[in-house]
């Protein structure tokens, strides 16, 4: 259902609900936003909600509330800071998304002013800053007060702190006796990441982006600390004045920069529409390369008589409106592409790319799948992207939408650079050197080094101590590198002889930078504690491709302790036979994850590691169901067709609860087929083998209230 239709069923009692919950949410992100530079959701998710509180008041006017989220510029003023009445309310802009919104106010803009779709019509176009606005008062050329925002009549006063930012002049020399500038404050992307570094450095907080950082940095109690801050400041516009600056938008910026005021350099006057977005799309294909944080274009009627005869609306001027970029796509420089290895020594490719803001963060890096993703194929061979490769150097589009992992998700051949060659994927491991091949039906290349490539013994250690393997308190991802680096863990079970090998363990730990007796006496704890381990955290531990928690714990029901799995596994190792069909028999368990775990205990060296390591443990083993009198513990059951009466999950945790073993294929070892409407195979088979078959009606009489 559409957000359109959405609204349309609404009744008046669940349209003023939505009124107040709307309220209630927009409100708090605007405090966390404009009052506490600390965004709570993403720009794309607030504009989406504006516009549906818009939709609905349009549809219902009489339930537009007192505190409706369309009447709010900013927030209000924080604690600390003296607050300033502008002379001039500082209102917000109406927002374009698409390009036929654009057509849209320029019309508006035509009806009003009476004017026909040929008349001649003159706009500036110019970047949206995405920065913390200020509005910056002079009087006989002298600047006297700087102010926030705040809530559109209401700012802050941070006089003092504009004062430190180089790009604002103390003295004008020509200016109006009065003269309000207005514009933006920002920081450069270099400018982000050093004082990222910094801060972490010193332990302090970082920032997501540059337009927190700005925000914070000049809402500064303490002067000193804007001043050690690299902030910067565009003007693009004036609130009170004694004599008008100029007759056009364009020759008022001209005159503020006469004056000694930074104006963005790539504003310019279009003459319609179609000049408007071309503008836009030069402005956006540059957009990774400025240097500094732009969202958007803004659009404004030039002529200043114009916006005089046009006015303002409750919170925004009729004469503007910012074209929002699309606020999970931007497009930047693919700087290059790296080969990361990972546990099971998959050959990831990860794109380097030139800092660009997408959806509020700083993005720098994004995945790029694998060698066929590069090169503009499906893993079937069939075109991608219409069959256009990545290289280095190309002008790549990046996609990012909540927390999910960036993207490259195209490339815009019209930049690509004369000398770009197509990327050639490794086929040695960047690691240990080790060859990496890529199977059949596999759309990932992986080293074949095992524990001799550093990269996979790292991340399989790191993997070992995640919270749902062993969960060793102390021993994170950090400690385990930094073991690692220094020789004194390179498998799993020298985490557990750690303390013997080093004699006094505890002296030697405790002598390391961040460590100290407490410190070093909880480590080794928390290692013995986990000694004592169940079957399924330890199977999980094992990193072994395409097992995770899941299948880890339908293992451990399975087989039920450490020996019986291990040898059954090692039994399976030639892929066939009794060992091998039970493996398979296991429901969830298919012909991809059985391969990975014979492979695992096939291989000399890795068996041998598994064995250190088990010596060292007290492995748990899997708890039997409390099955009571159960008429089916011990049976193995399949079941085929479909289920009418319950899903197919609930049969099988039903059955396994009972103590039975729920099998995904019949073989001579299955007791029971319980056969639903469109059995096939299966069916046929159990009738081969002689396996008893029931219907769904026979299996709930069967288990009855067992």
């Amino acid at each position: 259902m559409t957000e359109t239709s959405q609204i349309a069923g609404l009744d008046e009692a669940a349209a003023a609900e939505e009124l107040a919950r709307l309220a209630r949410v927009l409100g708090a992100a605007n405090t966390a936003y404009h009052g506490q530079d600390a965004p709570e959701i993403s720009d794309a998710e607030y504009d989406a909600l504006k516009r549906r509180n818009a939709a609905i008041e349009a549809r219902f006017p009489a339930l537009k509330r007192a505190d409706s989220p369309s009447d709010l510029v900013g927030a209000a003023p924080a604690e600390g800071f003296q607050k300033v009445t502008h002379a001039r309310a500082m209102m917000s802009l109406g927002n374009a998304f698409e390009d036929e919104d654009v057509a849209d106010f320029d019309a508006g803009i035509r009806r009003y002013l009476g004017l026909s779709a040929e008349a001649p019509l003159a706009y500036t176009a110019e970047p949206k800053i995405d920065g913390l606005s200020l509005s910056l008062r002079y009087e006989g050329g002298r600047l006297v007060q700087a102010a926030t925002r705040g809530d559109g009549a209401v700012g802050e006063n941070v006089t003092g702190n504009a004062r430190t930012i180089s790009d604002i002049p103390q003295v004008l020399d020509g200016a109006p006796d009065v003269l309000e500038v207005r514009g933006e404050v920002y920081m450069a992307h270099e400018d982000f990441d050093a004082l990222n570094a910094r801060q972490e450095t010193a332990g302090q907080k970082v920032f997501a982006n540059p337009r927190n950082a700005a925000a914070g940095s000049l809402r500064q109690l303490d002067s000193k600390i804007t001043a050690e801050r690299p902030l910067r400041f565009f003007a693009y516009a004036w609130g009170d004045l004694s004599a008008p600056l100029a007759d056009t938008q364009t020759g008022a910026l001209m005159r503020l920069k006469d004056l000694g005021f930074s104006v963005n350099p790539l504003t310019a006057t279009v003459a319609s529409v179609a000049d408007m977005i071309m503008h836009y799309k030069e402005i956006e294909a540059q957009r990774a390369t400025l240097g500094y944080d732009i969202d958007g274009v803004v659009y404004k009627v030039d002529s200043l008589s114009y916006q005089e005869r046009l006015g303002f609306r409750s919170t925004t001027p009729r004469w503007a409106i910012a074209h929002k970029f699309p606020a999970e796509l931007a497009w930047t420089r693919l700087e290059a592409i790296d080969i990361q290895v990972g546990r099971t020594g998959a050959l990831s490719p990860v794109a380097r790319l030139t800092p660009v803001t997408v959806g509020g963060v700083v993005v720098s890096n994004a995945t790029l799948h694998n060698e066929d993703y590069i090169a503009g194929r499906s893993a079937t061979g069939e075109p991608i992207r219409g069959g256009k490769d990545i290289r280095v150097g190309d002008w790549v589009q990046v996609y990012r939408a909540g927390d999910v992992i960036p993207k490259v998700a195209d490339v815009d051949l019209s930049k690509r650079p004369e000398d770009a060659v197509p990327y050639a994927f490794p086929t040695v491991c960047p690691e240990c050197g080790s060859p990496a091949i890529r199977e059949e039906g596999d759309a990932v290349r992986r080293c074949t080094g095992g524990l001799i490539c550093p990269a996979q013994a790292v991340e399989k250690l790191k993997h070992f101590v995640s919270r749902a393997a062993f969960d060793i308190e102390g021993l994170g991802s950090k400690q385990v590198e930094q073991f690692y680096r220094d020789q004194w863990i390179a498998e799993p079970a020298d985490i557990f002889t750690l303390r013997d090998r080093h004699g006094a363990g505890e002296d030697v730990l405790e002598a390391r930078e961040g460590w100290g007796k407490k410190s070093a006496d909880n480590l080794f704890a928390a290692i013995d504690d986990k000694r004592a381990i169940p079957l399924a955290r330890l199977i999980f531990g094992l990193g072994i491709r395409h097992v995770g928690e899941a299948a880890a714990s339908m293992l451990a029901r399975h087989y039920r302790t450490w020996d019986q799995f291990s040898e059954s596994v090692a039994q399976a190792a030639a892929q066939e036979g009794p060992a091998w069909e039970d493996l398979l028999a296991i429901d969830g368990v298919g012909q991809v994850m059985a391969r990975a775990l014979v492979t695992s205990f096939a291989g000399e060296a890795e068996a041998a590691s598994i064995a250190r390591l088990v010596a060292q443990l007290d492995v748990q083993p899997a708890e039997a169901p409390q099955t009571g009198d159960s008429p089916v513990a011990g049976k193995t059951v399949v079941f085929t067709g479909t289920l009418e009466k319950m899903t197919r999950a609930e049969a099988k945790a039903r059955a396994e609860a009972l103590g039975a073993k729920v099998s995904g294929s019949v073989s001579a070892k299955t007791d029971l087929l319980v056969a639903g409407p469109g059995a096939g195979s299966k069916a046929k088979k159990a009738a081969d083998l002689g396996v008893e078959t029931i219907d769904e009606d026979g299996w709930l009489t069967l288990i009855g209230d067992a």
